[in-house]
């Protein structure tokens, strides 16, 4: 049977405009608040060359950079189904193949970097 359902990693990065400007690595936030949208596009766009280039793995990537929580888990967030993730979010997700690496991603949380995982 087909699900519906997707898997994949992220790497996030906060920045001023972020809903929760608070991360595992800076929980005071400090970082986050001062970090333009800018600076953080800037910073995931040198992480995604690392990847895409093979300077770097994703998950290893994930857990150096990651303002996610998922960063110990090397970014992955497990499956998820359609309505359960913002949606520019979910729309990348399942707009890649197995394996692929999206463009940057924004949504309320930050810029984001997806690889489709399943």
């Amino acid at each position: 049977m087909p699900s519906d359902k997707v898997r994949a990693s992220h790497i996030l990065i906060k920045h001023q405009g972020s809903r929760r400007k608070a991360s595992w690595k800076d929980p005071e936030g400090r970082i986050i608040t001062a970090t333009t949208r800018e600076a953080a596009v800037s910073q995931i766009k040198g992480l995604r060359d690392d990847i895409v280039s093979g300077d770097a793995k994703f998950e290893d990537v994930a857990a150096r950079h990651s303002d996610c929580s998922s960063a110990k888990r090397g970014g992955d967030l497990g499956s998820f189904g359609k309505g359960q993730m913002q949606k520019p979010f979910e729309e990348a997700t399942y707009a890649l193949k197995v394996g692929e690496i999206s463009d940057i991603v924004d949504t309320d949380s930050g810029v984001h970097i997806i690889m489709r995982t399943g």
